[in-house]
């Protein structure tokens, strides 16, 4: 969680940052979550990218470059966040447009039970994508033919500046389960070991072959909906919700437990500061792609 967080810092602080969706205070869903995962799962986003790519085990170096639209990146400098992949992390790719990517995650979990593989796929996405009909006709299907599919909701509250409450009708987003059989659940998605905990109980079932599940996860989004979206909450309020850290509340549990002291929290930050410096100096020292490949890797 310390990583993305100062991942997503250093990748703000700087000019040439492009258009970015940042994750500050939604690291714990994406922590819990693949700490959940095997190596053989996939695992797709929507176009909030960074934290999950980089929870799934996506090289910081490689990710920097490839935000940056360097070479050197994990997809050339060509994808960017919006559209980003490495399936061989596990990380099957984002997908920029809201709920784009919910029914192309069944065509993977189908071509996952079809090759008799053992692994499940997991879609991630926003509270946005909830009103979508995409969402609602991937459940449909995904019941019906029993696919290896976890749906993971990170409801962060808003659409860019809509509140969920206005937005969307259900008491709690994992109802939307119900009507097609599928089980649902929701939980503090601030809190890294309760993610943790009921994606494993989830997937544990999806492995099984029980068909798909349904995970909500109640975040906070520390920032505004993008880099250029202008803030639309009150400073008393943004003050309440970064109160509700998910990395310090992890500190606070393991030091009060004897499992974390002053000499080590200093120790991972140091490593943390010196893994994304040389993310940062790599991607600065890549060249940009040659214009000659504008049209490689297009079908």
């Amino acid at each position: 969680m310390m990583t993305i967080r100062a991942f997503e810092q250093a990748l703000a602080a700087r000019p040439n940052h492009g258009f970015q969706l940042l994750s500050a205070g939604e690291e714990a869903v994406a922590v819990g979550l693949c700490s959940a995962l095997r190596p053989g799962d996939q695992l797709l986003t929507g176009g909030r990218s960074i934290g999950p790519a980089l929870a799934r085990g996506v090289e910081p170096r490689l990710l920097m470059a490839e935000l940056l639209g360097k070479a050197a990146g994990v997809n050339r400098g060509k994808a960017g966040r919006g559209h980003l992949a490495d399936p061989e992390s596990g990380f099957f790719g984002a997908h920029a447009v809201v709920a784009g990517n919910i029914s192309v995650a069944a065509g993977v979990a189908l071509a996952t039970k079809l090759s008799g593989r053992p692994d499940i796929v997991c879609i991630l996405f926003g509270d946005g994508a909830a009103g979508a009909g995409a969402l609602h006709e991937t459940l449909n299907i995904a019941a019906l033919w029993r696919l290896p599919l976890l749906f993971v909701c990170d409801n962060n509250q808003f659409s860019v500046s809509t509140p969920r409450r206005a937005a969307l009708a259900p008491r709690k987003l994992s109802d939307l389960a119900a009507p097609f059989q599928i089980p649902g659940r929701t939980v503090d998605g601030m809190d890294v070991n309760v993610v943790a905990q009921a994606i494993e109980l989830a997937a544990s079932g999806v492995r099984a072959g029980e068909g798909p599940a349904f995970v909500e996860c109640e975040s906070e989004r520390f920032a505004a909906h993008s880099s250029t979206a202008r803030e639309t909450r009150s400073r008393e309020e943004l003050k309440h919700t970064r109160a509700r850290c998910p990395i310090l509340r992890l500190i606070a549990e393991l030091q009060a437990t004897g499992r974390l002291d002053d000499t080590s929290l200093r120790a991972l930050e140091l490593e943390v500061e010196a893994e994304i410096a040389g993310a940062v100096a790599f991607a600065e020292a890549a060249p940009f792609p040659d214009p000659r490949e504008a049209l490689a890797d297009v079908d």
